[in-house]
């Protein structure tokens, strides 16, 4: 007896997937539980397994297709059984056609390495765009084969060059290592050549789509501050050897979500949402942090409950989702649901920014590079945050700093409250302890 495999439902927001890698063709045999295919959800790359053993017997859709979850996509059974016709079964949607770059695109048919293991369509790009030798690459798929993991995670291993590997740059401000964790900052492009079209993948043209819509949708306002990390440094300093005991690396991003909870329960209006019957005060702080997964874009996963963790608890959840979301392993729970969204941009190295607005939130904080500036200590008690305000005169002393920004809806906030939560993030980092 035939069985159907149909487009899952991952998520009660998710109506629908688009299938980007069969991992079987027609003919092949297929076990229970096996993966079949991958889909896309929200940027979110997710293997389905077979639903049952058999053949696969027609597979209904191609890569790039888009389809209504419930959808079947193929059939599954004994060789020779009948089938729906593929006319009888739709797509809903079809993925705009893509023009590939002629050096990079792979052969239609059955591709084969040196070693004469099959090498996909999508692996083969992928070789191509980064030139990547495929003999290099140790697979580990059936029989030996090549998987898109395979050379994603070979691409990760790759010696490259990072700005804090440059003479005197200090230990201190490895921006992306410290924030995000040890894997450092993406290789140079090799994909980018000049007089070639690239692409347009189904992660950028999601990411176009929302920035796209985001800009339309609220009137956007940047506030920006500085803030002193003094007293983050040396915590983080003395905290570094216990949170390792643990298993965690703490990373300064920790700091900035604990500082930005603090602003949200102080200023609950920051975690909100605009609808046409009101604004929606949420009554849970799920803060989402910007992780860019190398050439292919930006994805968010959430902290849930972010407002519920310790200092050890969000330095656990942010090594771990980001390092699944490199990985392409996020389920799509996992980036849906955020109040509040915090994106470093300064790990690249750049001072302050204006990040897009992550729909429907109210606001989104922007983190710069942090650096040694020199910066005038104000004389007197009343001088401000600054971790040694109690002295008699002015003084020039060199300090952490970081430009922090906030990009909020002007419909949900007015200036002034934007600032007030900004200054409470600014207060919780300065006075940390």
């Amino acid at each position: 007896m035939s069985i159907e495999v149909r487009m899952p439902q991952l998520g009660e927001s998710i109506v629908e997937g688009t299938i980007t890698k069969w991992l079987k063709e027609e003919g092949e045999t297929v076990e229970e539980f096996e993966p079949l295919l991958e889909i896309n959800t929200d940027k979110v790359d997710t293997e389905i397994p077979s639903p049952g053993s058999g053949t696969v017997l027609k597979i209904y859709f191609g890569e790039d297709q888009t389809v209504q979850a419930g959808t079947i996509v193929a059939m599954l059974g004994e060789p020779g059984e009948s089938v729906p016709d593929s006319t009888a079964i739709a797509p809903v949607k079809k993925a705009p056609p893509t023009e590939k770059p002629a050096e990079a695109a792979p052969s239609p048919v059955k591709i084969t390495s040196a070693s004469d293991r099959f090498i996909s369509p999508v692996v083969a790009r992928i070789a191509v765009e980064r030139e990547i030798d495929l003999s290099q690459v140790s697979g580990t798929g059936r029989e030996g084969r090549i998987t898109k993991k395979d050379v994603l995670a070979f691409i990760e291993a790759e010696p490259h060059t990072a700005p804090w590997e440059e003479p005197g740059s200090g230990e201190l401000f490895r921006p992306s290592e410290e924030v995000y964790g040890s894997k450092g900052l993406p290789p140079r492009s090799s994909s980018a050549r000049a007089g070639s079209v690239l692409p347009i993948t189904i992660i950028r043209k999601s990411i176009a789509e929302h920035m796209l819509r985001s800009r339309k949708t609220s009137p956007h306002v940047t506030t920006i501050m500085e803030a002193d990390l003094s007293r983050v440094v040396a915590h983080r300093s003395e905290q570094k050897a216990s949170f390792k005991r643990d298993g965690v690396k703490l990373t300064y991003l920790a700091y900035f979500v604990r500082a930005a909870v603090a602003g949200l329960k102080e200023w609950p209006i920051a975690n909100s949402s605009w609808a046409d019957d009101g604004i929606h005060l949420h009554s849970k702080v799920n803060i989402g942090f910007a992780v860019s997964m190398k050439e292919e874009g930006l994805i968010v996963p959430v902290i849930k409950d972010a407002d519920q963790a310790s200092l050890l608890g969000l330095a656990r959840s942010i090594e771990d989702l980001a390092s699944r979301a490199r990985d392409h392993q996020l389920n799509p729970d996992e980036v849906q649901e955020g109040t509040f969204t915090i994106t470093n941009h300064g790990g690249s190295g750049s001072l302050f920014a204006t990040p897009i607005i992550n729909q429907p939130q109210a606001a989104i904080l922007g983190i710069g590079k942090v650096q040694k500036r020199v910066v005038v200590l104000e004389a007197g008690p009343d001088a401000g945050n600054r971790t040694d305000a109690g002295h008699h005169s002015d003084a020039i002393a060199i300090r952490p700093m970081v430009y922090l920004t906030l990009t909020f809806d002007h419909r949900i906030l007015d200036g002034a409250i934007a600032d007030y939560f900004l200054n409470t993030v600014v207060s919780r980092l300065e006075n940390w302890g």
